[in-house]
């Protein structure tokens, strides 16, 4: 059982300005045309090299059928940081980095998609098409946080859904998150929202993987005293589909490596979201507990997303305060926080893709 302290949700900031939000937005939009990627050799990338992914047993695979392990970033929330996500800071991602995914966080309340809800699909769509053309992967998240019944947004999700996946459907480098973090509900109201999304997604798009938020924050249960085993009793009723978790190691420890671990061998998981900090993404990094969590994802291929790519001034923002507004620098570590400099190394590393 966890402390109070780590079982409460995640408060995330208010932009300096809705003005300037909105202004960022707008000139995100505008410069779409204006800001092609630095070339990079197509066949090489992490998009081309794998294909269309699909969910074969607990692993996610590629188009040779071997499972993968991707590993990148997530945006913090477009309505709020959209100016983080330039040409110059995404060639910095997918070059620099060297990541294999980029997750576009479209928050539903908190100023974001609810409020103009053309504007915010509009930009999601832009974010896929500057992701695809630097041949990363994108996690088109839907980050519902508070309420934390996922019904409560059930016909925007599926209004947008249905056009991303109308437009961008026969991408072959795209996972559809459909609910961020459930909380407060129990697994079985977490289900029944799925199983009605999932038909709309399914309707324009058959092969694209879906991921199922779970319940207490995507713990899989473990932040509202529950387990990994109601979902393994009782799954979505779906094919292609992943099932996600989300940690922040200072505050979630042995209980919550445990639960991944036990999770990983009987379902097919991705964290789409986890920090070194506490569970706000803010306060001291606890690397040490971070590290034992990627060990444990490298040695049963859990694909992770680290959160998140932007200037906040908390410290699970991978650059120093002020880098968006000054267009960088974006590549190497000296625009990097001290969890920029940690995750960055270890995105870096390797891929190890099979293809026979």
């Amino acid at each position: 059982m966890t402390s109070a302290r780590s079982v409460r949700p995640r408060p995330r900031p208010r932009p300096r300005s809705l003005a300037a939000a909105g202004a960022a937005v707008a000139a995100l939009l505008l410069g779409l045309a204006a800001a092609p990627p630095t070339a990079v050799a197509a066949d090489t990338t992490p998009a081309a090299v794998n294909g269309q992914l699909k969910v074969c047993g607990t692993k996610l695979c590629n188009r040779h059928g071997k499972p993968i392990q991707l590993r990148g970033m997530s945006s913090h929330g477009t309505q709020w940081y959209s100016q983080c996500l330039t040409g110059g800071s995404l060639d910095a991602l997918a070059k620099d980095w060297k990541a294999d995914v980029l997750r576009v966080s479209t928050y539903v309340q908190e100023e974001g998609y609810e409020t103009d809800p053309r504007k915010y699909t509009d930009l999601a769509h832009s974010l896929i098409e500057r992701a695809t053309a630097r041949g990363m992967y994108v996690i088109v998240d839907w980050h519902m946080l508070d309420p934390g019944d996922p019904h409560h947004n059930l016909a925007r999700a599926k209004t947008f859904f249905s056009e991303i996946a109308q437009r961008h459907g026969a991408k072959t480098n795209l996972l559809y998150e459909i609910a961020n973090e459930p909380s407060g509900v129990a697994w079985s109201r977490i289900k029944s929202y799925a199983e009605q999304l999932i038909p709309v997604v399914r309707a324009k798009d058959a092969e694209t993987p879906i991921l199922v938020g779970t319940r207490a924050w995507s713990s899989l249960g473990v932040s509202e005293g529950a387990d990994e085993s109601e979902v393994v009793a009782n799954p979505v009723n779906a094919s292609n589909i992943m099932y996600t978790f989300h940690f922040y190691a200072y505050s979630h420890r042995d209980a919550y490596l445990k639960t991944l671990s036990r999770a990983a061998d009987k379902l097919p998981v991705f964290v789409t979201e986890f920090g070194t900090q506490n569970y706000a993404g803010e306060g001291a990094n606890d690397f040490a507990m971070s590290q034992r969590f990627i060990d444990l994802m490298a040695a049963k291929k859990i694909s992770w997303v680290n959160w998140n790519f932007s200037d906040d001034h908390r410290s699970g923002a991978v650059f120093k305060t002020g880098t968006c507004a000054n267009n960088g620098p974006w590549a190497g570590t000296g625009a990097l926080k001290p969890a920029g400099v940690w995750i960055r190394d270890r995105i870096r590393t390797a891929d190890n893709f099979p293809t026979s």
